[in-house]
């Protein structure tokens, strides 16, 4: 039975043992096969999408927690942001100048 099913599709934050080494590893919880988790995280980079997929089994994760850190933001994002700041500071010139509009 699936230890971890109400993470489902929640980003969380895992303390994983690999040997002798606690790894810390961030992403959202997109499989319980019942012996390992899976987490994933999506990346957009340059306009390349990269998807990157951890399994862990149980027996290595020593903590699992929901993460309340934000996604990182994919490039589309970031585009929309710039482009909304670059607006906003478009409308404020103008408004400082309104003779010259």
């Amino acid at each position: 039975m699936a230890k971890y099913h109400a993470f489902f599709g929640h980003r969380v934050e895992v303390q994983y043992r690999a040997g002798d080494i606690l790894l810390p590893a961030t992403g959202t919880l997109v499989a319980d096969s019942g012996k390992s988790i899976f987490l994933e995280e999506k990346l957009c980079q340059r306009g390349s999408v990269k998807h990157f997929r951890w399994e862990i089994p149980y027996p290595a994760i020593v903590s699992l927690t929901e993460s309340h850190a934000p996604a990182p933001p994919t490039d589309s994002a970031a585009a929309g942001a710039d482009a909304a700041a670059a607006k906003t500071s478009l409308v404020k010139q103008l408004k400082s100048r309104p003779g010259e509009a």
